[in-house]
């Protein structure tokens, strides 16, 4: 038995290391160097008098006493975050703070946004836009919309709802059509300039270009040409004022479609295999601020025509 408790910042060090199984996200998370992180965990270690850790040249795991204390660790932190978030709940229940991919945020719910605002003035929204998923339990998010396989394994800690299947379809301007078409046969996109969007592209499974004219039996398009973004609302602003065809997702592709700022100028579409979806911890559900939101979200969702309408 020890008999005083080891530093609280130690116990900080190694669960948010253990967490991570990485040095370097666990100092970026905790505000300090990886040295000064990784002498806390020596530290820790030399108290307890056992090896926390196995270090490799570039990474860390977990040896069975750091396996044995992590847990209850996490568990620990989690309560005292909830804690303070509770306190936070109590002095702002005016705020929802939203995670959300940057092209949804543009193309699809900033738009939407005033709406929900409107029907709901007591809540203050706060947007937050990164292709990276929320940390709900760091990050202060209280919902997140995400992109994710719609065959996503079930979660224990956190709720999800499919909102919007995600399809994939060639768009362009009008005075694309115009300059380059018209269009009769998808063998003519073969010649004219191709704009991809690489926003999702760490999913190997999302159809590229490629897919689409193998689909539609063109052979021998040249897809290795053509501007490329990272982000979707850039490639679909590209489009728009006439730069290429873009393979662009439905959902954020709908205002200019409806708009008529875009045209599909083919039926043929790929389905991607992932959705958005309305996420967040299980624990937050209940509260009337999520609850809106997401009755919100679905409404707008339901309310999409779909793209056979916008086509006709």
């Amino acid at each position: 038995m020890h008999s005083a408790p080891p530093p609280l910042n130690a116990l900080r060090a190694f669960e948010a290391a253990a967490r991570h199984l990485s040095l370097t996200k666990a100092a970026l998370e905790l505000n300090v160097t990886p040295g000064a992180l990784s002498h806390q965990i020596r530290g820790l270690e030399d108290h307890l008098g056992l090896k926390l850790f196995d270090r490799g040249v570039r990474s860390i795991a977990l040896t069975a006493a750091g396996k044995a204390l992590h847990p209850g660790l996490q568990a620990g932190f989690l309560t005292i975050r909830d804690a303070l978030a509770s306190l936070n709940a109590l002095s702002d229940t005016r705020v929802l703070v939203i995670s959300t991919p940057p092209g949804f945020t543009a193309k699809w719910l900033a738009p939407r946004l005033y709406r929900f605002s409107t029907a709901n003035p007591e809540i203050d929204v706060r947007v937050s836009s990164s292709m990276s998923n929320a940390n709900f339990t760091t990050d202060g998010v209280d919902a997140a919309i995400r992109n994710l396989a719609v065959d996503a394994a079930s979660d224990e800690i956190l709720e999800v709802e499919k909102l919007l299947d995600q399809t994939l379809l060639p768009v362009c301007s009008p005075a694309f059509v115009e300059k380059y078409g018209p269009f009769t046969s998808p063998e003519m996109l073969k010649g004219v300039p191709l704009i991809h969007d690489e926003s999702f592209s760490s999913h190997v499974d999302m159809p590229k270009w490629v897919d689409w004219f193998a689909a539609a039996g063109v052979r021998d398009a040249d897809v290795t040409r053509g501007l490329r973004f990272n982000s979707a609302d850039h490639a679909l602003d590209a489009t728009v004022q006439g730069a290429g065809v873009l393979l662009a997702h439905d959902a954020l592709a709908y205002d200019d479609l409806r708009t008529g700022r875009l045209i599909a100028p083919f039926d043929l579409t790929l389905p991607s295999g992932r959705c958005y979806c309305f996420v967040c911890p299980k624990k937050r559900r209940d509260s009337a601020n999520v609850q809106a939101f997401r009755a919100w979200l679905r409404q707008e969702a339901a309310a999409l025509d779909s793209l056979e309408n916008l086509r006709s």
